[in-house]
């Protein structure tokens, strides 16, 4: 299930975007492809090296192989065969995903439109019934889920128009993530073993997601239950089976608490403690509070011990949330913050908190260049940052609030042409661990 979303949730996955992010599946994908009866069969690929030299053919048959040792039926395989080909289009997708600079105000700002706020909301009555039972039995609230549902596919308008076996055998094939991707088309056979989908109904995003909130199959397997009493777990046409099944992943999968709060949005003082302002920092609200850190109109934090974070998306001059250990469960759906942030920031509006406050000031982000540097930079220094690609994750992010705080920068971990113009100056050898906290 989901933990991606970029043409796949994968992709931010992969890349661990945090500041940039690249273009959503659901602002690609054309209204799907009328399904075809059998889908033509592609030509094979050269022998991949990670597969011992084992052409196409030979790593498919060791797949159903497995399959069957998994319990999967001849019947199933039968009817998914003629669907196991290779498309080298998707793996090229896979391999050349394109990323782009966006700042969370004007993201969160497109993703989270009043419009896509109205519609949760109106879903949140059309199947109030559905909504109400999910929240006895798993303990997420309507919002929550409703968010996810709209950023994922628009409350199913925008699934993908892809063969979803056709996109998981040639993941698989790829030496890129081969292993999950075998586990992946095992766990579709599943699928179509306990008759929830036939392989043919299997359209949906490139990297193999399936249905109005974007399931991977393995999720799919172990997550979707039947909400309407039809016999079937069907995430792509009934919206009780997506609610249900939405619920039971984050209450399940991601470990969600019920009853507590997730992203509430905050002031915070110029004279904050900017080192502290990290999801690996949890504060008693209270605490927060003594630091004056108060609700955008003023209005005190609750003096309670409630555990949380403080994000700054953008920095100390960009909008502020109090994140609780519920944001968790966000960030593990995606581990992009851009995106984990405004899912966040959309179930909050759809349960009616007021729209974030805009920044005082323009927040100036470093271009694609310029960012590129500085991760180059951080690397000399000694810091492990993953790929030098322009995309600042939460290694770079790191990264960054460790050489704020050697320069005596504010340390809010957003990478500014001041701290760029330091390091320039002289690259200095990365700090301990103590000093990154």
């Amino acid at each position: 299930m989901p933990m991606n979303c970029l043409g796949s949730r994968l992709a931010v996955a992969t890349i661990a975007v945090s500041f940039i992010l690249a273009l959503p599946a659901f602002a690609q994908f054309a209204p799907p492809a009328a399904r075809p009866a059998a889908p033509k069969t592609a030509a094979s690929p050269r022998a991949a090296s990670c597969h011992n030299g084992a052409n196409f053919d030979r790593f498919l048959a060791d797949v159903k192989q497995k399959a069957v040792a998994a319990g999967v039926s001849q019947r199933a395989l039968s009817e998914a065969s003629p669907y196991l080909v290779y498309d080298q289009g998707i793996v090229n997708r896979d391999r050349g995903q394109r990323v782009f600079g966006q700042l969370f105000t004007e993201f969160a700002g497109r993703m989270a439109a009043p419009y896509r706020m109205q519609n949760g909301q109106q879903h949140i009555k059309t199947y109030a019934a559905a909504f109400a039972r999910a929240e006895k039995e798993y303990g997420v609230p309507p919002a929550v889920i409703a968010a996810f549902w709209g950023l994922e596919s628009d409350f199913g308008a925008n699934m993908g128009n892809l063969p979803t076996l056709k996109s998981l055998v040639s993941l698989a094939y790829d030496c890129r993530r081969s292993e999950m991707f075998v586990n992946e088309t095992i766990a579709a056979l599943k699928v179509i073993d306990r008759g929830d989908l036939t392989p043919e109904e299997m359209i949906g995003s490139w990297a193999g997601e399936l249905g109005q909130t974007q399931f991977l199959p393995t999720h799919y397997v172990n997550y979707a239950v039947d909400y309407d009493g039809d016999g079937r777990r069907d995430l792509l046409r009934s919206a009780p089976d997506v609610i249900g099944s939405t619920a039971n992943y984050i209450a399940n999968g991601l470990k969600w608490r019920r009853g507590e709060p997730w992203l509430e949005e905050i002031k915070v003082p110029q004279n904050l403690p900017w080192d502290q302002t990290d999801l690996t920092v949890q504060q008693p609200r209270a605490k927060w509070a003594q630091l004056g850190v108060t609700y955008p109109d003023g209005r005190p934090l609750p003096n309670d011990n409630l555990a949380a974070s403080v994000l700054l998306p953008m920095g100390r001059t960009g909008p502020a949330f109090m994140a609780y250990p519920n944001f968790a469960a966000y960030t593990e759906w995606n581990n992009s913050l851009i995106y984990s942030t405004t899912a966040g920031y959309l179930a909050s509006r759809i349960a009616g908190a007021a729209p974030m406050r805009r920044p005082a000031g323009q927040v100036t982000q470093l271009p694609f260049n310029e960012l590129k540097e500085l991760q180059q930079l951080l690397v000399r220094a000694g810091f492990n940052v993953g790929k030098v690609d322009g995309v600042l994750g939460q290694q770079s992010r790191a990264a960054v609030k460790a050489m704020q705080i050697k320069y005596s920068l504010p340390a809010d971990s957003w990478p500014t042409a001041e701290l760029l113009a330091r390091m320039r100056g002289g690259t200095a050898q990365a700090q301990p661990a103590s000093a990154i906290r």
